[in-house]
């Protein structure tokens, strides 16, 4: 969609107001700069905001000036933080100057109170929120435990494509990981194509084909495929083999997020998958908050 140049301008404005108010309102001490005892400004000077963002002071004044420059994603990140803003002023600096945040949210809006206890009622059928990154970004005690212990994987590395091709006690857990190595490939290529120009797609595809060949050798076939749910089976490490019918349950009409379930094929797999739930119930509890992505 193109934006109309005088949607543009507004931006800019609503841009520069944004940032001169959020560095009014951080003092020196916040930040580990000393106050002085001539001090003026409230908040942060122009130049010392420049300094913690590593930018220039004549190039940070225009951008507040609402002049009509470029700015990037890292100068963006920097800014952000320089400024000490939340998940929803991050997002909301983005927005205004017409990028994608690339780096991964604390929590995502589409992981509503409602659906985490929606995912948390299906135990013991495992059961995550995805995007159509394979980010994960919310799921249930006994998924947590289905292919690896998800509680100790960093946030940044929860997602399916990189635990996939990356870490072995993923990838060990998976029967026919060649196949669902392929498979999940060809629908991250689907689904790219409508994300070509997002820093977030193009740095997890940078990832991946710096991290693994076999990531490469797919990625390199030109395969796509569409969602679909299909049977998979899993070597779970506390209760064995199990099997289980895949199915995606999207939250709206674009294939963005989606609630993803593991029902059990057959009544030995639900009795591991109870199983599992018991052992999964004893940990200690996890963060009310899972780090996610957002979708």
């Amino acid at each position: 969609m193109t934006t109309l140049p005088g949607a543009t301008a507004v931006r800019r404005h609503e841009l520069a107001a944004f940032l001169r108010h959020r560095r009014e309102h951080i003092t020196p001490e916040q930040v580990g700069l000393e106050r002085g005892r001539r001090r003026r400004t409230p908040g942060l000077r122009r130049e010392e905001v420049a300094y913690l963002s590593a930018v220039g002071v004549t190039w940070y004044t225009w951008l507040e000036q609402a002049r009509d420059i470029q700015v990037s994603v890292q100068v963006l990140d920097a800014l952000a933080r320089a400024l000490l803003l939340d998940p929803g002023e991050r997002a909301h600096l983005f927005q205004l100057a017409g990028h994608v945040d690339p780096t991964p949210a604390t929590s995502c809006p589409s992981i509503t109170p409602a659906l985490r206890q929606l995912i948390e009622q299906l135990e013991p059928v495992p059961a995550c929120v995805q995007n159509s990154r394979y980010d994960i970004l919310a799921y249930n005690r006994t998924y947590g435990l289905l292919l690896c212990d998800m509680d100790a994987v960093p946030p940044e590395d929860r997602n399916c494509l990189v635990l996939s091709y990356t870490y072995e006690p993923w990838r060990s857990s998976i029967v026919r990981l060649e196949e669902a190595q392929r498979l999940m490939a060809a629908r991250f290529r689907a689904a790219m194509a409508g994300h070509l120009g997002e820093p977030a797609w193009k740095l997890l595809l940078k990832r991946l084909r710096a991290e693994s060949a076999d990531f490469r050798a797919a990625w390199d076939r030109h395969e796509v495929e569409e969602p679909h749910g299909r049977r998979k089976q899993f070597r779970n490490a506390h209760v064995g083999l199990v099997t289980v019918d895949h199915t995606d349950l999207w939250l709206g009409p674009q294939l963005g997020p989606r609630v993803v379930t593991y029902a059990p094929a057959d009544d030995e797999s639900r009795t591991r998958l109870e199983r599992l739930h018991r052992i999964a119930l004893q940990r200690p509890p996890r963060p009310t908050a899972t780090p996610a992505r957002g979708a």
